[in-house]
């Protein structure tokens, strides 16, 4: 598994500078604030290079600059001029014709040592001027990742805002027919490309959640007819059971500083929340009640924790501090309230709802005020956030079909999108931003 400290970065290329004038700042920028945002046309030009690589690269790009639905490339048969040279000074005049208020251009080279190197820069067609030069060395394998790095420079460049893309998830994959269900841990990049699988499919698994300092995963596996919460370790594939407790531990998360893993426990029907230190592996009660408390999620900060329990007779969002005092419920709504998780921005926790018949993903804030609704349907569930707290991705199933799908959609509630995996996708967890 590639870091990225193995993608070698170097942010001014040989002899053009990199900054940018106040002028062009104000002519190419994208307020992500405002609820529906008007997408920026965008020219991306295909990457000049030897074979294919070039253009691929410029495709996956382009790809996930639409996908945020920030960005409208602007279709390459309307180009006027032809790049023949990415460090020259494009004709402004010509992308300005075509209303491309910004223009990618690029070259992928294959080094005497077997390295790639690619390099890009972005240009503000109105303003006249580069906005940010960057070039990378890795090995052909990682294409794809550069691709990703490279969309995420130009998605931070105008916005203003850390990108998503060169990210992971982690889900359920679910094959064969209803009566026989395969479910196995699966990893895919965000954008569905690069699935391959975790587990055999042989034992029912669960919630998978991503660390947040580690490339490790936790879940809930049903391994030997024994409910367990475990440890993987993506790189190595090195798996550990999280304790040996009686009775069914799940819901696992782990915590911010990725040193602790908060889970439910259930013992005699009912559920309570504990926290294991992975280091000391001691335990430590945050919730003590005769009810089902479950589904905990921390704060970005680790100060406090979000919960579902239904100790006022239906399932309901509460907020306690991480050592367990201060316990209130925050959700008032009608119908019940469950799977909420904290944004990666801290100022807002995303749930699943069910109310008159219909499932929602929603938001609202860590004191309950300021609920939206996102998407509704017959059946929404299992909320997670990109690192960046402005995309969301859950699963749905329709009705009458065959199983569950994978959905993104953004904090606005506009630009709900599905993301194609090659079975029925569930339980998703979206990965930091990786190293």
């Amino acid at each position: 598994m590639m870091k990225r400290s193995f993608i070698r970065l170097v942010i001014a290329l040989a002899g053009m500078a990199v900054m940018f004038s106040t002028s062009a700042q104000a002519a190419v920028t994208i307020n992500v604030n405002k609820g529906r945002v008007e997408p920026l046309p965008i020219a991306i030009t295909d990457f000049l290079s030897n074979d294919a690589l070039g253009p691929q690269i410029s495709q996956v790009i382009a790809a996930d600059l639409q996908r945020s639905g920030l960005f409208a490339p602007v279709n390459k048969a309307a180009f006027i001029e032809k790049i023949s040279d990415p460090n020259k000074t494009p004709r402004f005049e010509d992308w300005k014709a075509i209303n491309a208020q910004a223009m990618v251009s690029g070259r992928i080279t294959r080094e005497a040592d077997g390295r790639l190197r690619a390099e890009f820069r972005l240009w503000d067609t109105f303003a006249g001027q580069q906005m940010t030069g960057q070039q990378f060395y890795t090995q052909p394998d990682n294409w794809r990742r550069v691709a990703h790095i490279i969309a995420d420079a130009i998605y931070q460049q105008i916005t203003g805002e850390k990108g998503y893309f060169d990210t992971r998830v982690v889900f359920v994959s679910e094959s064969g027919p209803k009566t026989a269900r395969q479910r196995q841990l699966s990893i895919m990049d965000q954008d569905g490309f690069n699935v391959r699988a975790l587990t055999n499919g042989k034992d029912l698994v669960l919630t998978p959640r991503f660390s947040p300092s580690r490339q490790e995963v936790t879940y809930m596996s049903f391994e030997g007819d024994q409910p367990r919460v475990y440890l993987l370790q993506l790189e190595s594939g090195r798996r550990e059971v999280v304790g040996n407790f009686p009775g069914m531990t799940f819901s696992p998360r782990f915590s911010p500083d990725g040193q602790k893993v908060i889970m439910s426990l259930q013992q005699e029907g009912n559920a309570n929340i504990y926290t294991m230190d992975l280091r000391s592996r001691t335990t430590t009660r945050l919730t003590n009640t005769a009810a089902i408390d479950t589904a905990p999620s921390y704060s970005p900060d680790g100060r406090q924790v979000t919960f579902e329990s239904d100790r006022g007779g239906r399932q309901q969002i509460y907020v306690m501090n991480a050592d367990g005092s201060g316990q209130n419920r925050i959700s008032f709504g009608d119908g019940s309230y469950s799977t909420p998780v904290w944004s990666p921005r801290g100022d807002l926790i995303a749930f699943t709802k069910q109310s008159g018949g219909k499932f929602s993903i929603g938001v609202m804030k860590p004191d309950g005020s300021g609920e939206r609704i996102l998407t509704s349907g017959f059946h929404n569930e299992g909320p997670t956030w990109a690192p960046n707290g402005r995309v969301l991705m859950f699963f749905r199933q329709a009705a009458g079909s065959g199983g569950p799908q994978l959905y993104s959609i953004d904090l606005t509630g506009y630009n709900e999108q599905a993301i194609k995996t090659p079975t029925f996708a569930s339980d998703p967890a979206w990965s930091p931003l990786m190293e």
